[in-house]
């Protein structure tokens, strides 16, 4: 391999050579790239860097610069580079805006998207990627159906009902490929149409599928509590008060184990519940936003007080 690679290369060498002392500035270029794009095709990071580097100062069009740039965050994504990536993103981005084609811009939101996800930022991952569903046309990172995964699973923990009424469950794009996608459609069903007692069977069959999944699987923890706090949220939100029992033959767990789930999530504040256990009773205890909201005040006035207590003994002692 490292024979075919260096005879390549040196092929690559030759022919830019030839174009530098026989033809034009644009041959020169296409050459160049060449040699750019198959030092990435081997993961040669270190040469394609600069390669890449050299053909952008001979390129003079925005689209042409910003497709040198995709490239190189694929070659990132490969090495898990992300701060790098992070970077180059941004680069492509301000290219965009100085006056890049509809097609480059669609292609920015999804590698956007990318980083969003691998930066557990779901929400603003779910915004990009459904954004593009309807114009998708980066083939060259993951096929449509992969897209509509990251989509659809961006979009379960932080979109609200009505949000995902709207624009996934009635979307067209999404319809079209998400029976092919092992659990994806069961889960969103359970979900959006409250049918618990199969949420956990679909929910395990999708977290199986990010686990494989090269921008996901760091994050199956996290987006495991974040879904299970929704489903539970949502749920509790039709009664003032539910027996244990119900609520765990509606999930069709065990009452334990449902037991345990609510004590963790209440603990952290992301229930408003309290559990009666000698009763076996959940009771849930929604939250006053106008009072909250004036205890909030409250508590930024008080600390506003004494700053301002300490900065007068500051300014007699002076």
């Amino acid at each position: 391999m490292q024979a075919a690679n260096e005879a390549k290369l040196k092929e690559l060498d030759e022919k830019t050579k030839d174009a530098e002392e026989n033809l034009g500035e644009t041959e020169v270029r296409d050459a160049m790239l060449a040699k750019a794009e198959y030092l990435g095709s081997i993961g040669d990071r270190e040469a394609a860097a600069p390669a890449y580097d050299a053909v952008e100062k001979k390129t003079a069009s925005g689209g042409n610069r910003v497709d040198l740039l995709f490239s190189q965050i694929r070659l990132q994504m490969l090495y898990g580079d992300w701060r790098k990536l992070k970077t180059l993103v941004a680069r492509a981005q301000a290219l965009c805006e100085e006056g890049g084609d509809w097609e480059r811009k669609n292609k920015l939101k999804v590698y956007q998207g990318v980083l969003a996800l691998y930066t557990r930022r779901f929400a603003a991952a779910a915004d990009l990627l459904l954004d593009s569903t309807a114009t998708f046309t980066a083939s060259e990172l993951f096929p449509y159906t992969r897209l509509i995964f990251y989509a659809v699973v961006a979009a379960l923990p932080t979109l609200s009902r009505l949000d995902l009424k709207k624009r996934v469950v009635d979307s067209p794009e999404v319809l079209s490929v998400i029976a092919s996608l092992p659990g994806v459609q069961p889960l969103l069903e359970s979900l959006y149409h409250c049918k618990y007692r199969q949420f956990f069977s679909s929910f395990l069959e999708v977290i199986s599928a990010m686990r494989k999944d090269m921008f996901l699987h760091h994050h199956v923890r996290h987006y495991s509590r974040e879904l299970r706090a929704v489903a539970y949220t949502q749920f509790l939100e039709s009664y003032k008060s539910v027996t244990l029992d119900s609520m765990a033959s509606a999930f069709d767990v065990s009452s334990a184990f449902l037991d345990g789930e609510l004590v963790d999530f209440i603990c952290a504040g992301r229930l408003h519940a309290k559990i009666d256990q000698v009763a076996g009773v959940i009771e849930t205890n929604r939250p006053d936003a106008k009072n909250a909201l004036y205890a909030d005040t409250l508590k930024s006035g008080d600390l506003l007080l004494s700053r301002v207590q300490k900065l007068s003994r500051v300014i007699d002692m002076e």
